[in-house]
């Protein structure tokens, strides 16, 4: 008989029985799909050696400053699994697509910012660990004994997008995100450490070609090379993570996002090509989780804060740094309109943050009633931030 790894009789191509480690895998990564994980590949757990070295060299240069948490020594932790769980032989790596045809802002007459898609829903680190747990149950109820494990989200100690490539579950992206097929970058990531021998799957040989589209577009300039963010310069950070002033020089090109961005994923080909086919809990229960009233997060009390956005990820940035963003992004988007709600967030805002941000905006604005409120801002004013503030916008204003 002709042998099974080679023969072709006619239209029949014959193949390799699946081994018993290969059939565990298939039926691992079915279980996957059952439990909500759009989805998943296999990799060893062996250490990243060649991903340290980038993110050392990136910390070197600066470009991961304003994450004081992201050592050198985290850096490496985070490239070796075997310092998160003991002994693992193999990490599922496991993926949930959110994207979904939007038809944007309400055409209602009131000024809206704009939150990232990943963040209108669920806060997805609580939606991934919940499916991963559900799953690791099934795989032990599959396997008949007790499975080692770790769920693992990005706030844990380790490198995701490093993971999802070596597994073949994507590609990076010159704006390293992973690319999944099919998916494009819309797609949140994590992994389940397994005491558990599955079959690794191979890398995709894929890359951008000689598209850069990203770097082109980028509003801030954040993408300084292909596969390379400048943190302090990127639009996420500084809505998010950063927690005082904004850099001047970056306001203007925050536009109307007060929560994240997605501009990279947005122009990138592949991403515009993925599947509308998101997944429920990361769609908005309401207008105000996807472009909210930039006046209602300029005034909202820290109690409507939590009860707006409680259980999202939008609770990261904290009413200080909505309340900051709002200011930017009316200074982006407002008119003379929006003057008032600018001039009351100026003069009687409970976080001088806020107030110097306020100033910001109707220094770009301008106008006559911008400068008297700044005029009135500037005597009432008391904090030497808030008051540099305002004295910057009032030149820009006159």
């Amino acid at each position: 008989m002709e042998s099974a790894t080679s023969a072709v009789t006619g239209h029949l191509t014959l193949h390799p029985p699946l081994t018993a480690r290969q059939h565990l895998t298939r039926r691992v990564k079915a279980l996957a799909l059952d439990h909500g994980l759009s989805v998943s590949a296999v990799t060893s757990a062996t250490s990243f050696p060649e991903v340290f070295t980038i993110l050392r060299d990136r910390i070197d240069a600066g470009h991961m400053a304003g994450l004081d948490w992201f050592t050198t020594e985290r850096a490496a932790e985070s490239c070796e699994p075997k310092t998160l769980m003991a002994d693992p032989l193999s990490i599922l790596s496991v993926g949930i697509a959110y994207w979904g045809s939007d038809e944007g802002k309400p055409d209602d007459g009131v000024p809206r910012g704009r939150i990232s898609r990943y963040a209108r829903g669920r806060d997805y680190h609580e939606i991934l660990p919940e499916r991963m747990r559900a799953l690791h149950a099934a795989i032990e109820e599959l396997v008949g004994y007790p499975v080692a494990s770790r769920f693992l989200t990005d706030h844990a100690r380790i490198v995701d997008r490093a993971v999802a490539a070596r597994a073949g579950l994507g590609w990076y992206g010159k704006n390293a995100c992973i690319i999944v097929p099919g998916h494009g970058s819309w797609v949140m990531l994590g992994e389940l450490l397994l005491d558990l021998d599955l079959e690794p799957d191979q890398p995709l040989d894929k890359n951008c070609g000689r598209c850069h589209i990203c770097l082109d577009q980028c509003p801030t300039g954040a993408i300084v090379a292909p596969y390379t963010i400048h943190t302090p310069s990127c639009i996420s950070f500084q809505t998010i993570e950063q927690r005082r002033a904004i850099p001047r020089e970056l306001r203007s090109r925050l536009g109307d996002w007060v929560f994240g961005c997605d501009v990279c994923q947005d122009v990138c080909p592949y991403t515009r090509a993925a599947a509308d086919e998101p997944d429920a809990a990361f769609l908005p229960s309401d207008v105000e989780r996807a472009y909210p009233s930039l006046y209602r997060l300029l005034e909202m009390s820290t109690q409507t804060f939590r009860e707006q956005y409680r259980g999202t990820a939008v609770m990261r940035a904290r009413r200080a740094g909505l309340a900051r963003n709002a200011a930017v992004a009316l200074g982006n988007i407002g008119t003379e309109d929006d003057v008032s709600p600018l001039t009351q967030a100026a003069l009687g805002h409970d976080l001088a943050l806020v107030r110097g941000h306020a100033a910001w905006a109707l220094g770009r604005i301008g106008g006559s009633r911008a400068r008297r409120a700044l005029a009135r801002a500037w005597e009432r004013e008391r904090d030497p931030e808030a008051r540099t503030e305002i004295e910057l916008a009032l030149e820009e204003a006159a």
